[in-house]
């Protein structure tokens, strides 16, 4: 085959992955980055065009076209997976000085020195190290966890490194100074070049809509694990994760210590101030009960007002201690919402969920404690029988 039909080849199939990854974008917004692959795409579409178009623009057009846009391409390659992975972007002050500079080295090796194996060294350089760049962005997480990214990193380590090396094909098939190119060896790297340009865009296409499927299941997977209102574990979440940590407690022999906390007088916050105020007050409460968690933690809503967590290598007087500072936390520190202070306190039921012990009794003791907690005053905390005696003892 031909380098003129692998051109075409390409152009199409990049027109296509472009085509594809716009439609996908339309109709998914929120996908960080997404839009930006797409626009990478269309500069490589951009690009091959104007390799097609090569015989009929004047040769230093061309050229600033061709490394204008694969420069900016790689750019923006590398600015999407900044976004899919929550980071901040590049100022845009560099890449303008540094496409321009590479735009000006480009014109002085076209019409002042001519020189074909810089032009193709210029090119190379920026786009290799964007691509190298994104690959090192990308694979964070683990690759057991989040396989796709290592997937999209690898293809875009191996394209980074081949741009980066590909001067030396050409060097290799005959580039020489003025821009002459030898026989039939540099149509072959040629045709090489193009076979790998194309299968770099089906991958590293499939690889985008890979990371889009990762992040809609990820999304999918909040919305059914997560509270909307507070961004805790709702009920479900909540007792799958609990059983968890219920059944590594019959192998370590260590009780599992489970709050059920309620907010006190709730129904009366609503009624005075209105179901925006609670929904506020209910925030401000969890923001206050995860500045007295660790990290192993886990808190989740189980309805209303009410609350639970579970305190993993706590013991029963850690749990005490942690109760108690959420308890003093919430009666220090009001609710605001607007320009009103919602005066708040909790009442907190501590258990212990020993060896042999079901997640749902340890939840019912804890649950019981709470409700003590409420007949006898309310803002306080109480501890069920076994929870007590473990205190003490």
């Amino acid at each position: 085959m031909h380098t003129p039909t692998l051109t075409i080849l390409a152009a199409l199939l990049t027109a296509l992955v472009t085509a594809v990854l716009y439609a996908v974008w339309h109709f998914n917004k929120n996908i960080p980055g997404l839009r930006l692959w797409m626009l990478s795409f269309l500069c490589s579409l951009v690009f091959t065009v104007s390799l097609l178009l090569r015989g009929w623009l004047p040769e230093v057009v061309g050229v600033v076209i061709s490394q204008g846009v694969v420069a900016l391409g790689a750019y923006l390659c590398l600015l999407a997976g900044r976004s899919y992975m929550g980071l901040r972007p590049f100022s845009h002050l560099y890449a303008v000085a540094g496409i321009g500079a590479l735009l000006a080295l480009s014109v002085v090796f076209t019409l002042v020195y001519p020189h074909l194996g810089m032009r193709f060294v210029l090119m190379g350089v920026g786009s290799g190290v964007c691509y190298l760049l994104t690959a090192r962005t990308l694979a964070v997480g683990g690759i057991h966890r989040v396989p796709a990214r290592y997937l999209l990193a690898g293809v875009l380590c191996l394209h980074g490194l081949f741009v980066l090396l590909r001067p030396a094909l050409f060097a290799l098939g005959g580039a020489v100074p003025d821009g002459v190119l030898e026989g039939g060896l540099m149509a072959s790297v040629s045709q090489f070049v193009l076979l790998e340009a194309i299968v770099a865009t089906v991958l590293l296409s499939f690889g985008a809509l890979i990371l889009t499927n990762e992040f809609i299941t990820s999304e999918l997977r909040h919305l059914a694990e997560v509270d909307p209102l507070t961004s805790v574990f709702n009920r479900r979440a909540f007792f799958t994760l609990l059983d968890k940590a219920v059944s590594s407690t019959q192998r370590t022999h260590m009780p599992l210590p489970v709050l059920v906390l309620d907010l006190d007088h709730f129904k009366t916050i609503n009624d005075t101030w209105g179901h925006r105020a609670g929904d506020d007050v209910l925030r401000h409460f969890v923001d206050l009960a995860l500045r007295c968690l660790r990290k192993e933690d886990v808190m989740g809503r189980l309805g209303g007002e009410e609350f639970a967590i579970f305190l993993p290598n706590a013991g029963a007087q850690g749990a005490r201690a942690v109760a108690e500072r959420l308890r003093r936390l919430v009666e220090s520190h009001p609710a605001v919402a607007g320009a009103r202070s919602i005066p708040l306190t909790v009442s907190i039921g501590i258990a212990l969920c020993g060896p042999g012990d079901a997640a749902s009794a340890a939840l019912q003791r804890a649950d019981e404690a709470m409700y003590l907690a409420k007949q006898r005053g309310r803002n306080r905390v109480e501890m069920s029988g076994s929870a007590a005696v473990a205190t003490v003892a």
